[in-house]
């Protein structure tokens, strides 16, 4: 149970009402224009998108995590290379679709943040595609299970997560209702977003 500004105390009613605050803020996000200042592909961009997201919920929002995650048997980057891991991804190239998604499995990897990392990445991710080839990603017809699939087996071997979401482009980069998909949380991270913390 994360500690909120919300004051509470129930699993289930947290998740709704961060659910709800997030969308409602990811729609003020897209409608405000607060993207089109944003340098795509970097860390303080993402940053940026994930303080806009959830500062009405969390006193971390926007903050670099300060405790070790994991996931199952997967350990997200540990916090002694977290910093380095975040530069080493603002200077990887991002010139064509290959090297975004290869970028965006690295920042999955990183996992920067204590909880929201998907919604604010997906956004961060459409943003990069945008502006660097005039797509993005239509995650109405992603496959959930696959993508979660895709993106746990991601680190080892980048193809399948590639093809998911090459089939999934659109040029329609200026949809709100294409937008909005990809912050669905209900749909794409239900049960997914239960991390193992190691407080240091």
């Amino acid at each position: 149970m994360l500690e909120n500004k919300l004051g509470i105390k129930s699993s289930a009613e947290l998740a709704k009402e961060e659910e709800r605050i997030s969308k409602k803020k990811a729609a003020e996000l897209f409608e405000n224009g607060v993207l089109d200042n944003l340098e795509a592909g970097k860390f303080s961009t993402l940053q940026t998108i994930h303080k806009y997201l959830f500062e009405d919920i969390y006193d971390f929002a926007g903050r670099i995590r300060d405790v070790n995650i994991s996931k199952g048997n997967f350990r997200f980057a540990p916090l002694i290379y977290l910093k380095a891991a975040l530069d080493n991804i603002d200077k990887m190239p991002q010139s064509n679709f290959d090297e975004i998604i290869e970028k965006y499995v690295e920042m999955n990897v990183a996992h920067p943040f204590r909880e929201g990392n998907g919604r604010s990445m997906r956004i961060w991710l459409d943003h990069i595609l945008k502006n660097g080839i005039g797509r993005v990603i239509d995650w109405s017809i992603v496959d959930k299970d696959d993508y979660l699939l895709a993106m746990e087996r991601s680190p080892v071997k980048d193809i399948e997560i590639k093809y998911l979401l090459k089939s999934a482009l659109t040029d329609k980069i200026n949809s709100r209702e294409v937008y909005m998909k990809g912050i669905d949380h209900s749909y794409y991270y239900e049960g997914y977003t239960t991390f193992k913390t190691e407080n240091l």
